[in-house]
């Protein structure tokens, strides 16, 4: 993460550009759409400062090193995954288990469902147990 601090001036500029989530003083979020722009404008051949540049972006507020670094984990990301790659998925998961109290109808399904895969896990080993059992001659 870079060490620049945004103003509020430059903070209220970077969030009317439509190709901005949100901002912060210390963090910009771009739009999955920029992203893509991003990506095919790059391997169309522009630079990432042209490309920043093209879309409304003021590179002397953002910092040279910030477009760099945001290209090259973008295009790593496409590399890797695609599309996917570029979308967001903070809103949707994560990676940390829910914090709040959980009902005890919530309770009794979650302890349901855990029970169902277990049985099923139980019943996966007895028939491969079974078929390795098959398998092995009778002396």
């Amino acid at each position: 993460m870079s060490k620049k601090i945004f103003t509020e001036e430059q903070i209220e500029t970077l969030a009317q550009n439509k190709y901005v989530k949100n901002v912060t003083n210390k963090a910009i979020t771009y739009t999955d759409e920029f992203k893509k722009i991003f990506i095919a404008e790059n391997q169309n051949g522009k630079f990432p400062r042209e490309i920043f540049e093209e879309c409304g972006f003021d590179v002397d507020i953002i910092g040279i090193d910030r477009v760099k670094a945001s290209g090259k984990r973008w295009r790593a990301a496409y590399r890797n995954n695609g599309v996917f790659g570029l979308t967001d998925t903070r809103r949707t998961y994560s990676g940390r288990p829910t914090t709040k109290e959980l009902s005890l109808e919530e309770k009794y399904a979650r302890l349901q469902a855990e029970n169902n895969l277990l049985k099923a896990e139980n019943e996966l080993l007895k028939k491969i147990d079974m078929i390795e059992r098959m398998m092995i001659p009778k002396k």
